[in-house]
């Protein structure tokens, strides 16, 4: 089932609504805009540098039973990893962000068939996993109190959702009870806009000055009177020895003086755009060792702790919301997005940790080939990677140290 047979399921649903009650008095209607600040370069480069780690995500459907997480292959599963027929996981990874970044808000339409298991109970076949980008959001209630989505999109096409069935991330929630961003539903981005502005302003600075100085660095006086048409011919004929002036010199005779314009344009200091810059970056929570990829372990943590984690945490708890029901979660089923492509940049680190899984025997030996971008061997499938060797050594070492004579304890 795609994603229109599904939504028009509920174009005519029989229950009366009305607008959702919010405490704050506003209606609950929202318009998604707020891209003014993505005419940056900067912002660009700033938010490409999160959603661009936040795509190496890795989702898993799991069942955590007592504090042990246990992968399950569901169908759920597949779908995250196929989520529709148009995107890879990457691609439907990036897709949430952005538009987590841009509206402050972003959805996603799970699309499914209601089906009865052997017990008689019904439950939902999920079919696909959409994201969705309406041009405005209104929140409606029913008579029993039922909270519901009505999306309207570019094309004029409406529909409406029980807003159980939709997956919702926030971005920034705060004054607004169903949306992130202002009590509007919408990007708060006056605070950054007077930044971008100062910087747009610098920038068109720096190129009039560049450009000021190609401009005309000198004037020629002549020492005569003469009349329009003398001036035009004397013009032409500057020009041609302008053009055909290879060693720098202009030729002139004495009835004509040439007088320098000193020009000393005011470029902006380095220091100065670079405060700008990282004023930008720090609304996004990039530095400029991130932006620049010049990046050491520790930058990086710093960027994953306070930037990357908080978003995985979002759109963990987000999906599991959805797509378990309140049964289904207390049996320990969830949604982990794990960031083990994130967190280990270099090799060294990941010498550092197989080194560990192995001597505990916690990692499968195509797991540890496959880390360091190889191919996994079919020869070593379901084997796990051990080492005893490690052990023997560290036994050998210190029955030398303990020895007077040198001689190791023989086992």
């Amino acid at each position: 089932m795609g994603i229109f047979d599904f939504i028009n399921k509920f174009k005519n649903h029989a229950k009366e609504k009305k607008y959702a009650s919010m405490l704050n008095g506003y209606m609950p209607i929202f318009s998604q805009f707020g891209q003014d600040i993505y005419a940056s370069d900067v912002v660009q480069q700033s938010v490409s540098c999160i959603v661009t780690e936040l795509k190496k995500l890795q989702p898993q459907h799991i069942r955590v039973n007592n504090g042990d997480p246990m992968p399950v292959n569901s169908n759920i599963q597949r779908l995250l990893k196929y989520p529709n027929p148009w995107m890879t996981q990457a691609d439907f990874i990036e897709k949430i962000f952005w538009q987590l970044f841009l509206n402050y808000n972003s959805f996603v339409i799970p699309t499914h068939v209601l089906k009865i298991d052997k017990d008689g109970n019904s439950y939902k076949d999920y079919t696909g996993l959409y994201p969705v980008q309406p041009k405005q959001v209104d929140f409606l209630q029913d008579l029993t109190g039922e909270l519901f989505v009505k999306f309207s999109f570019a094309n004029n096409y409406e529909t409406t959702l029980r807003y159980s069935d939709v997956i919702h991330l926030r971005h920034r929630y705060s004054v607004n009870e169903f949306m992130g961003g202002n009590a509007f539903g919408q990007p708060d981005n006056k605070a950054l806009l007077k930044t971008l502005d100062i910087n747009n302003t610098l920038i068109e600075g720096v190129a009039k000055a560049l450009k000021a100085s190609f401009a005309i660095n000198g004037v020629v006086k002549y020492n005569t009177i003469i009349d329009d048409g003398t001036m035009k011919e004397n013009i032409e004929d500057l020009e041609k020895k302008l053009k055909s002036n290879d060693g720098g010199l202009l030729p002139l005779d004495l009835k004509n003086e040439y007088i320098p314009i000193v020009k000393n344009p005011k470029i902006v200091d380095a220091e100065t755009l670079k405060f700008i810059d990282l004023k930008i970056l720090r609304n996004f929570g990039v530095s400029l060792p991130i932006l620049n990829g010049d990046y050491t372990k520790a930058q990086y943590e710093a960027f994953y702790q306070k930037t990357l984690e908080p978003l995985i945490i979002v759109i963990s708890q987000a999906f599991t919301k959805t797509l378990f029901t309140d049964r289904e979660k207390s049996f320990g089923n969830e949604i982990k997005f794990y960031p083990d492509e994130l967190i280990f940049m270099e090799t060294g680190q990941k010498i550092e940790l197989f080194d560990k899984l192995i001597d505990s025997a916690s990692c499968w030996k195509n797991e540890f080939r496959t880390a360091f971008g190889m191919r996994p061997d079919p020869a070593f499938v379901g084997q796990l990677a051990m080492s005893s060797n490690k052990t023997n050594a560290e036994n050998n070492k210190n029955g030398n140290n303990n020895d007077a004579g040198g001689e190791g304890n023989e086992k």
